[in-house]
């Protein structure tokens, strides 16, 4: 689940500013239709018009989108199908998971507990959990609470995410303490890379400050205040529900209904399911400086959390190194990228842009704010699609800002054919030298055996009939046959064919000829890079022969 990036269409990783739309030909159900001016109304054809286009060209079966205006919804509802092959219509209420949206939602929490005195975005870690350790003692005793929500640890990108992604039996507690075992690929405070870890961290800190779990927390602290009723911090929670989206994925090269995620043991950094209609009223509050929309009972106005915490949030903590667009997305460049405290903040045109993307299997989500203009964008899809999140983010900021209209869709379209046809290239490669493979240097039966990894822990290959097989031991899902490929590297290719993160498995070996060490790479580029693959390293427990 990572996206930072100022070109849109990328993998998960690149977490930006995008937007993600998908339609159907349904009558719009939002009664704000009804009784909007006429260039509101225009507004919401226009949109009708972009969805049902991005819907067909990118293959997303559903979408849910909310606009906040000024203060008020100007748009919130459902496009196209909750799943695929059946006709249940995606609508306001349906509930998406939003991945790492929910990290802006771990953010306030501690917001809040800073207005009150119980913490500060400055304290050491170590004095709210004191038993926690990074590989390096001086950052065990320097990390902050603002440190962990600004992705400046040192830590390599998306490192130790393996321990939580796919679904694993490590609890909270033990990815928590694994962390020390991290070797950091970059010194501390020097430079940006996407986390998830030091999120899961903050999320323990929520819960000893509150005495209750982060889940239960946010949702009596930010949910019910915001009356977002339909909003569950549990992902495995209300997976029986009618009204709410299937995940999908591609499989194969077709688009297929997949099993839900729970990931419940990375609550801070995943977590959240919500609705347009929902994800409205959080917009509206983040818009409106932390005010909440019923006073209190004394009449005066509240405020879920003060100005002054917001603008921690949404100012640049930590600066992101700008790429450069594609030619046909040049307009997309900012002049300045930077992430925040649970969100990424950046320009587009001109103004400021305060956004965050989220990716979990078979969904895709974006929250978009402009501050200077009270504009909010939510978009949330029940397919993983990173063109299409960003096309649509950038034909309604174009619209709602008044900028001139560009063709995203088509531009995004051709970028996207253009970066698959560039992360297909290797597996070609790997096709094409098939006919010269060499021979592995010992008999395949002396790879089986226990291996261990300092920071994941085991995994095993056995020999089952003519295969052989790669289980890691905590992560079920990850478990697939081994093919060699030439030398002493193989392919493990996963039974989840819907994870499209077969991998590189290379051994190598003593000077006796036994076997030193297991190590894995992704084989395309488009891997997520939750699939942390190239930060292990297996030592065997115990071989076979």
């Amino acid at each position: 689940m990572h996206l930072l990036t100022t070109v849109p269409g990328f993998s998960r990783l690149a977490l930006g500013l995008v937007l993600i739309f998908t339609a159907n030909a349904a009558k719009p159900q939002s009664p704000a239709a009804d009784l909007a001016p006429t260039a509101t109304q225009a507004r919401l054809r226009d949109t009708q018009t972009d969805i049902d286009r991005a819907l067909e060209r990118f293959d997303v079966p559903g979408m849910a989108i909310a606009v906040v205006l000024d203060g008020k919804v100007v748009d919130s509802r459902g496009f196209g199908v909750r799943k695929r092959g059946e006709t249940a219509p995606v609508d306001g209420r349906t509930l998406f998971d939003i991945a790492a949206n929910s990290k802006a939602f771990t953010a306030a929490m501690l917001g809040i507990l800073v207005d009150e005195g119980k913490l500060a975005w400055d304290d050491p870690v170590i004095r709210h959990l004191p038993d926690f350790q990074m590989f390096d003692p001086y950052v065990t005793r320097e990390i902050t609470v603002r440190d962990l929500l600004a992705n400046r640890s040192g830590l390599g990108e998306a490192a130790g995410d393996l321990m939580w992604w796919p679904n694993s039996t490590f609890s909270t507690d033990e990815i928590i303490h694994n962390i020390r075992f991290l070797a950091p690929a970059t010194s501390f405070r020097s430079r940006f890379t996407y986390e998830y870890l030091p999120y899961i961290v903050a999320g323990k800190i929520i819960a000893l400050k509150t005495g209750k779990p982060w889940g239960e927390a946010v949702r009596e602290r930010i949910l019910s205040p915001l009356e977002m009723t339909r909003t569950t911090t549990r992902p495995a929670e209300n997976f029986d529900l009618i009204d709410q989206a299937a995940p999908h994925s591609h499989i194969d090269g077709k688009i297929a209904v997949i099993k839900p995620a729970s990931m419940e043991n990375a609550a801070g950094a995943m977590g959240v399911r919500t609705s347009a209609d929902d994800i409205a009223k959080w917009m509206k509050m983040l818009l409106d400086d932390g005010r909440l929309d019923a006073p209190g009972q004394d009449g005066k106005s509240r405020r879920l959390i003060s100005a002054k915490q917001l603008r921690e949030l949404m100012t640049p903590q930590t600066l992101i190194r700008l790429s450069e667009p594609p030619p046909k997305l040049a307009a997309t460049r900012a002049t300045f990228a930077a992430y925040g405290l649970g969100f990424d903040v950046r320009d587009y045109q001109g103004v400021k842009v305060v956004s965050h993307r989220g990716w979990q299997f078979g969904f895709y989500s974006t929250v978009v704010l402009v501050p200077s203009a009270r504009l909010g964008i939510a978009i949330m899809t029940n397919a993983e699609s990173g063109p299409a999140l960003s096309a649509l983010k950038y034909r309604l900021l174009d619209r709602y800002l008044g900028l001139p209209p560009a063709d995203w869709i088509a531009a995004l379209t051709d970028d996207a054919d253009e970066s698959s046809a560039d992360a297909i290239a290797p597996s070609r490669e790997v096709i094409g030298t098939e006919g010269r493979r060499i021979g592995p240097s010992l008999p395949l039966a002396a790879y089986d055996g226990e291996y261990r990894d300092r920071w994941y822990g085991a995994a095993t290959i056995r020999t089952s009939g003519t295969r052989q097989v790669l289980s890691l031991a905590k992560t079920p899902e990850l478990t697939g046959e081994l093919e060699h490929f030439r030398h002493d590297t193989f392919i493990v290719r996963w039974k989840a064919r819907h994870l499209n993160a077969d991998a590189y498995v290379t051994f190598s070996l003593k000077p006796d000829g036994s076997v030193n060490r297991m190590t894995m790479a992704p084989i395309s580029a488009e891997t997520d890079s939750s699939f942390d693959f190239a930060d292990l390293s297996f030592e065997p427990v115990k071989l076979a022969h």
